[in-house]
């Protein structure tokens, strides 16, 4: 199992809206290219939150090419949507990792 992890620091001031945003149309538009099997969205504890909070969002991926062909046809499309709508009130990294057993 592959696990495709988006951490995204926002501003306090959109916290309610992206929040909303998330749930609402950007997992939905991740879950619906059909290259991951579950989602979780949480949010970090324990960081400094002076200038908002961070969370994490957690896709995952049956095999490595279904991650691959996510990055491949649909990735572009979404963070540019995100980068459209939100601008510099957040700033994301990403990280694949591997589940192991």
């Amino acid at each position: 199992m592959f696990i495709y992890n988006i951490t995204t620091k926002i501003s306090w001031a959109i916290n309610d809206e992206w929040v909303a945003w998330m749930k609402e149309k950007h997992i939905p538009g991740i879950m619906d290219s059909g290259c991951f099997v579950e989602h979780r969205f949480v949010k970090l504890l324990e960081t400094d939150e002076e200038e908002g909070p961070t969370y994490a969002t957690q896709f995952f991926a049956a095999q490595r090419d279904d991650y691959e062909r996510y990055i491949e046809m649909f990735a572009t499309k979404l963070r540019n949507d995100a980068v459209a709508k939100w601008g510099d009130q957040i700033i994301s990294f990403r990280s694949l990792m591997q589940l192991v057993n």
